[in-house]
């Protein structure tokens, strides 16, 4: 990753899928872990998803982030590769804005912010948020892995017995936390059969 000194800068992106506890647990997740700077941006399908799931305004969400800016702002610092950052995750992803991504439209902050980081190689995590899957929806997931972004569909793991939706959310969220290469000490991890019984 480009930027060794703390804090690690990562863009979150929440879009209007489906699952805006991601995000919103992201940012809370991040903050806990500490030396780690989030920009924030949520597309309007997101805002809708975020007070009609999770009974959150706008405030209450741009107040878990260091920066947010709009998603029609493309002209914010986030949308230049100048502007150094570690990773972005967009969670969750709509199958819109990853169609978006895989064909490099850059038609708001979202998508032209995940764009800089598939063309400085930086990390960038799709939540991608959709059941069953058609044609199109593949071969844009093919496209963007072709290109380096990670494609991390919120499948819940029940290794570790989860007895709450947080505790699945958690679960879920500590494996992308290991993607973006930050430490943490309260991921659930197989330890072999009869390890976790």
């Amino acid at each position: 990753m480009p930027q060794s000194a703390h804090p690690k800068r990562i863009i979150v992106a929440i879009s209007g899928a489906s699952g805006a506890v991601y995000g919103v647990r992201l940012l809370q997740v991040l903050r806990e872990l500490g030396q780690v700077q989030t920009h924030l941006t949520v597309s309007d399908a997101g805002w809708l998803n975020v007070q009609q799931e999770l009974d959150l305004s706008r405030a209450d969400v741009e107040a878990l982030a260091d920066a947010a800016y709009p998603a029609q702002d493309v002209g914010a610092s986030i949308a230049s590769g100048s502007f150094l950052c570690d990773a972005m995750v967009i969670a969750p992803c709509s199958m819109r804005t990853l169609a978006a991504v895989a064909l490099g439209l850059s038609d708001n902050l979202i998508t032209r912010a995940a764009d800089v980081m598939l063309k400085e190689r930086r990390r960038l995590i799709l939540m991608v948020r959709e059941t069953p899957l058609n044609l199109a929806h593949l071969r844009n997931m093919t496209s963007v892995t072709e290109m380096g972004g990670i494609i991390f569909p919120p499948v819940p793991g029940f290794y570790h017995r989860p007895q709450t939706i947080v505790e699945m959310v958690d679960h879920t969220l500590s494996r992308v936390v290991d993607l973006l290469g930050l430490p943490q000490t309260n991921a659930a991890r197989w330890g072999g059969l009869g390890a976790n019984g």
